[in-house]
């Protein structure tokens, strides 16, 4: 492997000199950051001139439901296949499936229960959006809104990414041109998200204007209620859930754990994508003592099935834009949210925009006049983002080391002397490049030919 990664050094190089500034990513965050800011300063002081600026929500909202369908139906398609050749691998595939299901299933859950305990949103009471309805606004604007295609229903788009991709499981080598082909279909989606998530600092300063207008300052602290309880919540799921899993399977402390993946902590959080760290990951893992088959079967198949932050974000937010619209939902809604989000949070991996489309989509699959107050969402999303990021990456190392102790491919003494900082990683093995992840990955894993994807940033 570091021979691999030596002849990748020329290339590693050039694309660490181009990440010292900032990415195209960073200016995004900070153009969300100014325009939350300036949205809320308009709705305290203008009311009714923040008020106004609600279109401009509303057409990025248009947007998002525009590609949500998609969205769903590429990712679950190549997802099911994912599934089918991770299986193949053998014992490691279907434990690390197993597991990576359970998991995000009790993310979720937790993100619901935490979401009843706090009640997000409450007491704000906005207007519950109606596609059908005509706002009071003139006619450009009508017209502008109107050139944004409708939406496609979710759930019988669920349904038939479903049936395609068990189909395409069913015609086995016959059917892998077909697979191939939805993956340059997603990357083209996904692409177009990219393109649209451009346009998140318009729609959340329009938003968030409209929201402060009506509500006043409510607004404001019912969403640092959502993003407090938010980081909380990873916190606690992190050291309570993944830390006393890992003591009692593995016998390792999570603060040693994560103490020795500090550096990769710090290239998240200053991109706010677990996607950066990946082949570090890989290397390091392997480094602590895991076996390279079990570290190339568990990291990349987690990155896109065991997603624990991005499960507490759906369902938190959906709560939060529930009681925001005044019509919480009941017992039964949020189970059916629940199953739902089992299954389309497998497509919620990677791309900057698919987790908001995963929770529009979840929105209007099981109450479509909530969707107004995804507005709310898009303006803090990005103020969550490194939390989602973090948890899901703490979820993935955790995640290799307990299949590596399951299937007894793991050197613990190895572990122990690592983590005591004996045996210290060697970072000029990396090359100071988070930027092998085609060499890295294609060696490790048996993952479907995908075509290359857009620039990855945490969903």
């Amino acid at each position: 492997m570091a021979s691999q990664r030596g002849e990748s050094a020329a290339p590693a190089a050039t694309l660490a000199k181009k990440r010292k500034g900032l990415d195209k990513s960073h200016y995004l965050y900070i153009a969300v950051i100014v325009a939350v800011i300036a949205g809320a300063v308009i709705g305290l002081m203008f009311p009714e001139v923040g008020k106004s600026f609600k279109p401009l929500g509303d057409g990025f909202i248009k947007l998002i439901k525009m590609m949500i369908a998609p969205v769903i139906f590429c990712t679950i398609v190549l997802g099911i296949g994912s599934i089918a050749k991770a299986a193949t691998v053998g014992k490691v595939g279907g434990l690390a499936l197993g597991y990576f299901v359970v998991m995000s299933t009790f993310a979720l859950a937790i993100g619901l229960v935490v979401g009843n305990l706090i009640h997000p949103g409450e007491g704000l009471k906005l207007a519950p959006y109606d596609p059908n309805k005509k706002a009071a606004v003139d006619s450009t604007v009508d017209f502008l809104l109107g050139i944004i295609p409708g939406d496609i229903p979710v759930l019988p788009t669920l349904l038939a990414a479903i049936l395609v991709g068990f189909a395409l499981q069913k015609m086995g080598p016959q059917g892998a041109p077909i697979l191939k082909a939805v993956g340059y279909g997603q990357a083209l989606v996904f692409r177009i998200l990219i393109m649209i998530m451009w346009l998140a600092p318009v729609g959340a300063f329009g938003a968030i204007a409209a929201v402060v207008g009506a509500t006043g300052f409510q607004a404001i602290i019912s969403m640092a209620t959502l993003m407090g309880a938010f980081y909380i919540t990873c916190a606690l799921f992190i050291v309570v859930i993944l830390g006393g899993l890992l003591k009692a399977v593995a016998g390792v402390s999570i603060f040693k754990l994560m103490r020795y993946l500090g550096r990769e902590y710090l290239l998240i959080f200053s991109t706010s994508s677990s996607e950066a760290a990946l082949p570090r990951l890989i290397a390091k893992m392997e480094h602590l003592g895991v076996s390279k088959p079990v570290v190339g079967v568990t990291v990349p198949t987690g990155y896109s099935f065991n997603l624990d932050g991005t499960a507490i974000y759906l369902t938190m937010a959906a709560l939060f834009v529930a009681n925001a619209m005044g019509t919480p939902l009941d017992l039964g809604a949020q189970v059916s949210l629940l199953v739902f989000m089992i299954i389309a949070s497998k497509g919620a991996a990677g791309v900057t925009g698919a987790g908001l489309a995963t929770l529009a989509a979840g929105l209007q699959a099981h109450a479509p006049q909530l969707l107004g107050g995804v507005g709310m969402i898009v303006g803090i999303d990005r103020f969550m983002s490194e939390a989602r990021a973090l948890t899901n990456f703490t979820g993935n190392a955790v995640a290799t080391v307990l299949i590596g102790t399951w299937v007894k491919e793991i050197d613990a003494p190895r572990v122990d002397r690592v983590l005591a900082g004996a045996e210290p990683f060697d970072e000029e093995t990396m090359l100071a490049g988070h930027t092998a992840v085609q060499t890295t990955e294609q060696d490790v894993t048996e993952k479907p030919e995908q075509p290359a994807q857009p620039v990855l940033a945490n969903a």
